[in-house]
């Protein structure tokens, strides 16, 4: 999609079945919304989405790349048209799989900027995104109950018309904010702040800047970011070590 996309608002509603939602992300993608702003939770996906097995970005971290980066291998699903997907823990309604940007935001929660706010539950963290309460804590219910929330960064001037569409998808307690979701810089990282906040959680202040510094080297030379971020982690785990945190913070002795 092209980078003049200016998302504005956030539309977001919830469905009773996951039949429901292929249709719904692909109407989605039909009318001009990116697959990286649209995003979906839910507990109770079939075993034909395949998600046993799916390994988050954060599993990727801890895991020190063993695992590899491997997201969403969901071929002939609806959930390979999202970006970000994995298996999260989120209190008071326990393992969910999130697609797409809000995903991402709830990894970071976990252990980044939205700690305080993720540990209370879903309802926290989306009020701290901008939701009201209200709305907040009907989409955890639902979620809880095994229904789905979709959510999608749209223009002002299409608020309207993607309203309509999920309206008549079969979407319900529809609402519209205006919010978007965070997002990590897609290009070089002028700043420590502009590394995820799963990233920077568990790096110490000189561990950042390693990272920023080995990530921007490994973008001029690859242009891509996942490989990057792969790259950049490996300068991590050669030059420090965890402390009892899980944060790289130790560096490393040089022979």
């Amino acid at each position: 999609m092209p980078d003049q996309y200016q998302a504005e608002r956030t539309i977001s509603a919830v469905f009773k079945e996951e039949s429901q939602l292929d249709g719904v992300v692909r109407r989605l993608l039909d009318r001009g919304v990116p697959q990286d702003h649209i995003s979906m939770m839910g507990k109770n996906f079939q075993s034909n989405t395949r998600i046993t097995g799916f390994i988050t970005k954060k599993d990727v971290i801890l895991g020190g790349l063993r695992s590899g980066a491997i997201f969403g291998s969901l071929f002939g699903s609806f959930l390979s048209l999202l970006t970000g997907v994995g298996i999260l823990f989120i209190p008071f309604i326990g393992s969910v799989v999130a697609a797409g940007p809000l995903g991402a935001v709830l990894l970071g929660a976990a252990s980044g900027a939205l700690a305080g706010s993720a540990g209370a539950g879903l309802v926290s963290a989306l009020v701290t995104l901008g939701m009201p309460e209200d709305k907040a804590a009907v989409y955890q219910t639902r979620v809880e109950a095994g229904e789905f929330l979709v959510m999608a960064e749209v223009p002002a001037d299409k608020a309207g018309e993607i309203q309509l569409l999920l309206e008549s998808a079969g979407g319900e307690e529809i609402t519209v904010n205006e919010m978007t979701l965070p997002r990590a810089s897609a290009g070089k990282c002028n700043s420590v702040a502009d590394l995820p906040p799963e990233v920077r959680s568990h790096l110490s202040e000189e561990a950042q800047e390693t990272f920023m510094r080995s990530y921007n080297t490994a973008l001029d030379q690859s242009n891509d970011p996942l490989e990057a971020e792969h790259a950049a982690w490996k300068t991590i785990h050669e030059q420090y070590d965890e402390d009892g945190n899980g944060v790289w913070s130790l560096a490393k002795a040089t022979v």
